[in-house]
This record gives structure tokens, sequence and C-alpha cells, in this order.
């Protein structure tokens, strides 16, 4: 847990603050934001900072929280003592799993209600080969659960990096971990990440929510981070996407020169900013209330590149449960959480058929150059295809 700027310099009133403002030649309301953000000074300012009120730079940094690389060498050269004067938490913790059970069992998989924390501390180490977590935001939502979606920045943080810890405990060797989350929180996370794991991509999935926010840009995508577990993932499979073409005379939009006859027949090689993940707005395929909702299509495309039929997959913030359906659809086994109400989970299992068309359209506009519908009309109006091209002139290479 960190602690405030003015607690460490143990200033109690705004006349101490000014004052100390004064003689370092900085605003108040800069220092207050510093104090109230969590932020650190600059070095220039810790210096000055230091000059008036003897405490150390360091004491400052690891009272806060913040590590330089400068400070994580220290404090590793003198780990012993250190490790001699902080109290293992961890003896300390009992289980409350004894009356753990699952709200729905299915062929593949097992849904609980319960914290993920208590259904992680009874899971074996090294047991599932996809964790995909899509945690709340801490963006002040209100949840059926009542959790607290409006956590200070450090508890935020350090709740995620407890949960995260134990997903990698239960994460196989070579398996595969994707984390869902806003562009701020993940530029944290990464970094603890980056430390535990390999880092593979930073996916960029552009879906607009909401109306633009005055004083910045419009937030238009979501992070999604990609790591796996020791030196390369078990599988990776990714799907090829088709040409984008004209919508209205099906057209290139993109000059390909004299390599047409060159393209891959199954497709444009996927990249890591993803246009085409539809958000979930309209009432025929929402299935909960209320709340924002992951597509079929997003995970069928994470389930299709890092895992088989037979793998474990874990997501421990089960939502609407889209993880899980996926999943079942595609006969991999999975293990769901939800702290809150697991209706609307079990109501969708009860129709699980019903959802299969949709992820079969998505399944199958993936790994051919023009979708089938494209095709027609291309060949209609006597636009190349693939099929244009002599069999023994095509040499099939990636140009994307």
């Amino acid at each position: 847990m960190s602690v405030q700027l003015f607690d460490i310099l143990r200033l109690k009133s705004k006349a101490e603050i000014s004052e100390l403002c004064r003689k370092i030649g900085i605003s108040y309301d800069l220092l207050k934001y510093y104090n109230d953000n969590n932020i650190l000074a600059s070095s220039s300012e810790l210096d000055a900072i230091t000059s008036q009120t003897s405490v150390e730079k360091f004491e400052i940094m690891i009272s806060m929280g913040i590590m330089s690389r400068e400070l994580k060498n220290i404090l590793a050269v003198n780990a012993e003592r250190i490790s001699h004067i902080l109290i293992d938490d961890n003896a300390k913790k009992t289980s409350d799993t004894d009356d753990l059970k699952p709200e729905l069992t299915t062929d593949y998989g097992s849904l609980y209600r319960a914290d993920c924390m208590t259904v992680l501390k009874n899971t074996a180490d090294n047991s599932v080969d996809v964790v995909f977590a899509d945690p709340p935001f801490n963006l002040n939502k209100k949840y059926p659960s009542n959790m607290n979606d409006n956590l200070i920045e450090e508890e935020y943080l350090s709740w995620s990096e407890k949960w995260i810890d134990e997903c990698i405990r239960i994460l196989k060797p070579g398996g595969s971990f994707f984390l869902w989350n806003i562009p701020k929180w993940n530029t944290y996370l990464s970094d603890f990440l980056n430390q535990r794991l390999t880092f593979r991509h930073w996916i960029t999935t552009d879906i607009k929510y909401s109306l633009p926010i005055q004083g910045r840009l419009y937030p238009s995508h979501y992070s999604l981070l990609y790591y796996c577990k020791g030196k390369k993932p078990n599988y990776f499979n990714s799907d090829r996407l088709p040409m984008e073409i004209c919508p209205k005379c099906k057209g290139d939009l993109k000059d390909y020169g004299g390599y047409k006859d060159k393209m891959n027949p199954k497709g444009i090689s996927m990249t890591d900013v993803w246009y085409d993940i539809p958000p979930v707005r309209h009432t025929k395929y929402k299935k909960r209330k209320g709340a924002n909702e992951l597509s079929i299509k997003l995970l069928d495309r994470i389930l299709e590149m890092s895992s088989q039929p037979g793998d474990v997959v874990f997501d421990p913030f089960g939502g609407s449960g889209s993880t899980y359906l996926v999943a079942e659809l595609k006969k991999r086994r999975w293990l769901g959480v939800e702290i809150g109400p697991v209706e609307d989970i079990i109501a969708r299992f009860s129709d699980i058929e019903s959802e299969r068309p949709l992820l079969d359209k998505y399944r199958n506009g993936y790994n051919r150059l023009f979708t089938k519908e494209g095709l027609a009309e291309r060949k209609k109006r006597g636009l190349w295809t693939n099929e244009t091209f002599k069999k023994d002139q095509v040499l099939v290479l990636d140009l994307d």
C-alpha cells in the first residue's frame, strides 16, 4: 500500500505545504497534484524537497511504491537484509473454499459463483492452457455484485497483480495469457507481466462505445495484452483475413500492383490492430442487461489462435459468459468464475445452440482471400480473383 507524499513529508496543514512550495519553487497546485495522484516529482524537485525536509528521495519512492531501475538494483543488492524484516503474509492465510460448488456443470466446463481468488487458490499449479481475463476497469460502474469499481489507483493495481499472479501460477508452461483492459491500466500491468511472462503482442482493438470526453481525445480502442509462459506458446495458429474490398464497387481498396497473382489464397496475415470486432449493442445478441459485453467473435479468434479442442481455458471474470460459451461450442474444457449473479450465463447455456450460427458466420469469414459474397460479386463484375491466374503462375507469398 503506497503512502501519499504529504504524509511522507509529515505535512499536516495547508500553511506547511505552501511554505515548502515557496522554498522549493513550485506551485501549491502542482505539489498537491503529485500528492493526490501518487505521481513522483521530477529529479530536481526531489532534490529540492530533500534539501528542505531531510527526507531522502529513495524513502519517498519506496513509500509511494514507485521503483526506478536504480532503486530496484539497490534493493536487489540488499535483498538478504530486507527479507529478514518482511512478514510472510501467506503463512497467515486460511482457505474458505470448503463449500465451493459449481453453479453449472456442462460436458466441458464448470461455473462457480465466487470471488475469483477463492477459485484460483483451489486450482492446481500448471493446470490450464489459456487464461483470458476481462476484469472490471475501475470506472465506477454499478455491477449486480455490488463490488467496488471505484478503488484508488494503488488499490486497483495491487488487486490486479494478486489475481494475475495466481493466474500465472495455474498456467501451464507454454500456456497463453490474455488481458483485456483499457490502455491506462494495461500500461501499468504490462510492466508487471514483463517480469513474469514472455511478451507476445499488444493488440489494439478498435471498438467505439461512448461519446467523446471533453478535454481528451475520443477513447476508441481497447488493449489486449498477449503473453505466454516460457519461451514460446505451445500452440499458435492465427487466422487469416479476407482482403478488404469496396462495399459498393467491390474493387480493391489497396493497390497490390503486379503481385496479385502472388496473393495467398488463404487471405491476408492478421496484424496486431483489429478493426473488425463488433460492439455488442443489439438486444438480439446482448445477453447481459445494463453492462458492456464482449463479442463472441473476439473470443473465437483468441481461442482459435491459442488453443486446440480439449485444452483448458480459464476466465476469472465471467460477466455474460461469452468465454465459456465459445469454449463449449469449440470443445475446449473451461473453468469459469463470476462473483455476481450467474443466472444470465446459465440461461445462455440452456439455449447454447442458438448462438452457433453467428459463431459459424464469423468463422466462415476467415482464411480466404475473399468472402463468398465478395468473390461472387467480383466474378460478376469481371474483377481479378485467384482463379483468374493460371495455376502454374501462382507463387503463394505473404504480402501484408
